[in-house]
């Protein structure tokens, strides 16, 4: 299993426009990308501008298939109009222990 955690801002007064592509990115991950096991996005509760994607795969070709699915390059495609690409994060873990329920 792959994980990824990626963060990232939403450009000041673009939070509902931020929110709605989101919603329509997760769910075209979700229809289609069944080696994707987790794709969650988390706000910080005191600064909701602050956000952080926690992202399960089944392998790396799992990996390989969302980064170069046609919904992630048009979820990229927001980063300088409502995403902040200067504030990128990612971070690649493997998993030690652990479960979901």
């Amino acid at each position: 299993m792959n994980t990824i955690i990626a963060s990232f801002r939403i450009i000041e007064g673009k939070e509902a426009e931020a929110e709605e592509a989101i919603q329509k990115h997760t769910a075209a991950v979700e229809a289609n990308e069944p080696g994707a096991l987790a794709y969650i996005f988390h706000r910080r509760a005191k600064d909701p501008a602050q956000v952080t994607v926690f992202e399960v795969y089944a392998n790396d070709d799992a990996v390989a298939a969302h980064r170069d699915s046609e919904h992630q390059a048009a979820f990229g495609k927001l980063f300088g109009t409502v995403f902040d690409p200067a504030t990128v994060k990612l971070e690649r873990q493997e998993r030690v222990s652990g479960f979901s329920r």
